[in-house]
């Protein structure tokens, strides 16, 4: 009896050990699981809290065929705003002055134009903001996921200008993006103007991008270049699809820490309430088919100091004031126009993504995309064509440019490529 009862006891105790070390090993990921939670909800509140920040309280919300939403924004409560050198900022509601040669009737804005029809932006199918709002695209918590972090959302990488005297391999590899662009230097520079071929490129991987616009530059190619740059672009990373966009870029630190795409930082100040940054254009050109281009004009008030953009005859946006820049608070030193793509692939091997049309200058109009009627605006206020051109393209058998003098078109250059090819593999 003495021997059962010890054997029992023996059994026990065994038993106790098991489940103390169940339990144990059930506590034992707990810290991981509560750290990974941790995390996630960090992050989570990291995104709500941009979130809150880009959308702002809309007067009206507009949904387009797309899956845009657009935002009404009452035009001061825009993100520019947010600034602290723009708390107490009066909006300037429109230009003193427009550059000598577009209206010529008059230096001075005076009434609206008649607005054409040839190219508009989809969400205008489905309504219009009112009067004294701003159309913002408003911000997803995908979009805001697709980026490498919060932080980074909205904003280019570094180094990613065209810099047509250090075309070297090592420069090309070292930053993946590539160029087809004509541009002039030289002189002093009040603004840019050009009619662009709208196309939808294909993008092969969705962190790469094809766009097509201009660059006004103040300083040199270091930490500190001031870049404003406007035109169209497909971007899957940040938009979340295919379509061709209306967008526009700044910085004033080479792309560090200043700047961002559209309306998604303080900076830019809209005053139109019929054009949405980041909204999609159409219709688009198709290849053999019909032509469609926007014309894009952006220059430096001569009363203000501030840098204006104007999308097409009808719609001036809005300007980026001058103090946010160092080198472009007196003028441009460079002007750029063309395209330009990012390169993903590695080892050496090249994307399939195409700049412009995906289709080399050489087949002209209808196949290859062009920019017509390029000026820039002088220290007199005047738009005239630009002297001393140059052109500039990393990999000419991938994308290449080509460019032109010749009659209505003024000057005009065709541009692009398909990317990967058997003449580049």
């Amino acid at each position: 009896m003495a021997a059962l009862l010890q054997f029992r006891s023996q059994v026990k105790g065994v038993m106790v050990v098991l489940v103390m070390l169940l339990f144990f090993l059930t506590l034992s990921p707990l810290p991981c699981v509560v750290g990974r939670l941790s995390s996630n909800s960090k992050q989570n509140l990291k995104v709500q809290k941009q979130l809150k920040h880009l959308n702002k309280p809309a007067k009206k919300t507009i949904k387009s065929p797309d899956g845009d939403i657009i935002d009404c924004i009452h035009v001061s409560n825009q993100p520019a705003f947010d600034h602290p050198l723009l708390q107490n900022h009066t909006i300037q509601m429109r230009p003193t002055y427009h550059p000598e040669g577009l209206y010529d009737e008059s230096k001075v804005l005076s009434r609206p134009k008649e607005k054409s029809s040839s190219i508009t932006q989809l969400w205008h199918l489905s309504g219009k903001c009112p009067e004294g709002t701003i159309p913002i695209r408003r911000t997803k918590k995908s979009d805001i996921l697709r980026a490498n972090s919060v932080h980074k959302y909205g904003k280019k990488i570094h180094r990613t200008i065209p810099e047509p005297r250090s075309a070297d391999l090592d420069f090309v590899s070292g930053s993946g993006h590539q160029h087809a662009i004509v541009y002039v230097e030289g002189d002093k520079y009040y603004g840019a103007k050009a009619t662009i071929n709208v196309w939808d490129p294909k993008i092969q991987q969705p962190n790469e991008f094809s766009l097509s616009q201009i660059w006004i530059l103040g300083g040199s190619f270091g930490e500190d270049l001031n870049s404003i740059e406007a035109g169209w672009q497909v971007s899957p990373d940040l938009y979340g699809d295919n379509n061709t966009r209306l967008f526009t870029y700044w910085t004033s630190d080479a792309y560090q820490a200043t700047g961002c795409y559209n309306l998604l930082c303080s900076g830019f100040i809209q005053i139109n309430n019929e054009i949405a940054m980041g909204a999609s254009i159409f219709p688009v050109s198709g290849y053999g088919g019909g032509q469609y281009d926007i014309s894009v004009l952006v220059w430096k008030d001569p009363n203000e100091g501030n840098w204006w953009m104007q999308f097409g005859k009808d719609y001036v946006l809005g300007y980026w004031p001058s103090f946010l820049f160092s080198y472009l608070g007196d003028s441009a030193s460079m002007i750029e126009w063309g395209g330009e793509v990012v390169n993903s692939e590695p080892d050496g091997e090249h994307t399939s993504t195409h700049m412009g049309s995906g289709h080399f200058p050489g087949e002209g109009f209808g196949k290859a995309s062009y920019f017509k009627n390029i000026q820039i605006v002088d220290g007199s206020n005047n738009l005239r064509d630009p002297k001393g051109i140059g052109t500039f393209t990393e990999q000419p058998n991938c994308y290449d440019v080509q460019y032109e003098k010749k009659g209505a078109w003024g000057s005009y250059f065709y541009y692009g490529g398909p990317g990967k090819n058997p003449d580049c593999p």
